[in-house]
């Protein structure tokens, strides 16, 4: 069985995803881009009920978002890696008086971790 938790990990994922967060928020596009795996087979599931599919598709998007509306409070949080290599991430969030979840699964590539798929969507939707 894979060590799960081990802390020095998780206080690496818990900082990219910090990082993410504070970008999200902040319609920083350049560093989201460096965050997603640079490849086709990453994927994106947007709450708008949008499918990303690829770097390339995910990166148009964030280039092409409107710096609006991108404020959110962020509630309860979870993060559990696995080995040292692979994680996910659930978070939940609150914007416009919706309720939102996203997750999101992490992988340790050569040039640092990186989300390789995410989903986020509202309750309700």
């Amino acid at each position: 069985m894979q060590d799960v938790n081990i802390p020095e990990v998780v206080a690496e994922v818990t900082e990219v995803f910090e990082r993410y967060e504070t970008a999200l928020q902040a319609n920083d596009a350049d560093t989201l881009d460096e965050l997603f795996w640079n490849n086709p087979l990453t994927v994106r599931y947007a709450f708008t009920r949008e499918h990303y599919y690829g770097h390339e598709a995910i990166s148009a998007f964030r280039q092409g978002r409107p710096s609006v509306g991108t404020a959110r409070d962020v509630g309860r949080t979870v993060i559990t890696t696995f080995g040292r290599d692979c994680a996910t991430t659930c978070r939940e969030f609150s914007r416009d008086g919706k309720h939102g979840r996203q997750s999101q699964a992490l992988v340790r590539m050569p040039e640092g971790w990186r989300i390789v798929a995410a989903h986020v969507s509202y309750l309700g939707d």
